[in-house]
């Protein structure tokens, strides 16, 4: 098969074949379950139905889910460890959480039902992706406590591919073993993605040699013009996939290569809306809400998710809505001077100004009592002009942005690489007041 081509009928799940008309009829029945188990074996969701006044019993259509009350990562962490368990801790098979950076983890849990159903997904977002049976996966997402690795691991399994669980770290091991191994497909961020192809290029290897033919990169904001810088240094077809460990881990939504044209849903077990961010109310484009489906473990009760996106009917999956790639999340807006700003709106600008890299970071400080944002970028190896470069970034934020950004362009491999999520912002500013 040509990589692009849809796949086959016979080749996709039944479930991938059915109407919309089907697919939300499941959906019902699938989500009355889902607010009856919750509220039976959740305090927390017992108590926040109760206090909405709603019952499982008031969700008759879907739209009645709209409703009930949202759930947030503070109730996760309000709960933590285990509070959030709708089944005994014994029948939890695997737990995962968040690093926790910012306070305390959010933890999750998973039975052997759970762990199925993560892998079917999986293995249907890397179909979807363009592979199949008998493909070597690189996988370079961190392994551990973060869903990423494993995610990826028994997707790629349960699709009868062949694994190389190599994880995060170790670059120039990574290049290695993907020369060595020669692997089709590779999982990983964007922003470490980079990392590789800068580390085939230090040895001396033309990326577009290697055997790779399909990148799958999720776990952060990536933009179309990443993806044209992707897919051109390495001559491969960059997708992206979506998922967060709240509501299961990778695998949510996954674009189809033959259309790259936003993820698709996988509607059967998780229910998408969008709502206003600031008001809750729903919105046509606006913060990402999830409501599982089918999760025994740990269900989830419209899940805010502080990605921001939009919407869209189906295509290559008709029956199943799809999602506009995530344009930022509302905790990665940066407020500069009244204007709210998203690193994925700098790094299209980065992307499109010539002798500039990939390779970026924004510095906020506040000298003075106005905020500041230094915009520090990589010049490209052997790019000569760097300050006109820097200039024209320089120029080009103001006019699509709107903001007056600060621009210093450095040497290349200057700034730290990423082995996982890229911190893009560095907040140095203080305060009058501490």
């Amino acid at each position: 098969m040509r990589l692009g081509d849809p796949p086959a009928p016979d080749e996709l799940d039944p479930i991938e074949r059915v109407s919309r008309d089907e697919l939300r009829e499941l959906q019902l029945e699938r989500l009355q379950w889902t607010l009856s188990h919750a509220y039976e074996n959740v305090p927390l969701y017992r108590d926040k139905f109760d206090s909405a006044g709603v019952r499982p019993s008031d969700c008759k259509e879907l739209g009645d889910l709209a409703r009930f009350p949202f759930t947030t990562k503070q109730d996760l962490r309000d709960n933590y460890p285990f509070g959030m368990f709708a089944v005994p801790r014994e029948r939890v098979a695997r737990i995962h959480a968040s690093s926790g950076t910012t306070g305390k983890p959010t933890v999750v849990g998973y039975t052997r039902k759970d762990l199925d159903v993560w892998a079917e997904v999986m293995a249907r977002s890397i179909r979807a992706s363009g592979g199949r049976p008998g493909d070597i996966v690189h996988v370079a997402y961190g392994y551990g406590l973060f869903t990423g690795g494993l995610g990826a691991h028994y997707g790629a399994e349960r699709l009868g591919c062949t694994v190389v669980p190599v994880s995060g770290g170790m670059t120039p091991r990574q290049v290695q073993l993907i020369t060595d191994f020669r692997p089709d497909i590779v999982m990983v961020t964007p922003s470490y993605m980079l990392a590789l192809l800068d580390e085939f290029e230090s040895q001396g290897l033309d990326p577009r040699e290697s055997s790779l033919r399909i990148g799958i990169f999720g776990a952060e904001p990536w933009t179309e013009q990443m993806r044209a810088e992707i897919e051109d240094r390495f001559d491969l077809h960059a997708v992206d996939i979506y998922g967060l460990s709240e509501v299961m881990g990778p695998g949510v939504a996954n674009e189809c290569v033959e259309s790259k044209d936003g993820l698709h849903v996988w509607e059967d077990h998780f229910y998408p809306e969008t709502v206003d961010p600031f008001t809750g109310e729903p919105a046509d484009e606006g913060e990402l809400v999830f409501t599982s489906l089918t999760k025994e473990a740990m269900p989830v009760i419209r899940y805010r998710t502080r990605d921001l996106t939009r919407l869209l009917p189906g295509t290559a999956r008709p029956a199943f809505r799809r999602m506009v790639k995530v344009t930022g999340r509302t905790d990665d807006m940066i407020i500069l001077r009244g204007v709210n700003v998203f690193p994925t709106q700098i790094e299209e600008v980065v992307l499109r100004t010539a002798g500039l890299s990939p390779h970026f970071q924004l510095h906020l400080t506040r000298p003075d009592r106005l905020d500041v944002m230094t915009v520090r970028v990589e010049a490209r190896p052997g790019a000569e002009g760097r300050a006109e470069a820097g200039e024209a970034l320089r120029r080009a934020v103001k006019d699509t942005v709107g903001v007056s950004v600060e621009v210093e362009v450095v040497d290349p491999e200057t700034l730290e690489r990423s082995v996982g999520k890229l911190k893009r912002v560095i907040d140095k500013r203080i305060t009058r007041d501490n």
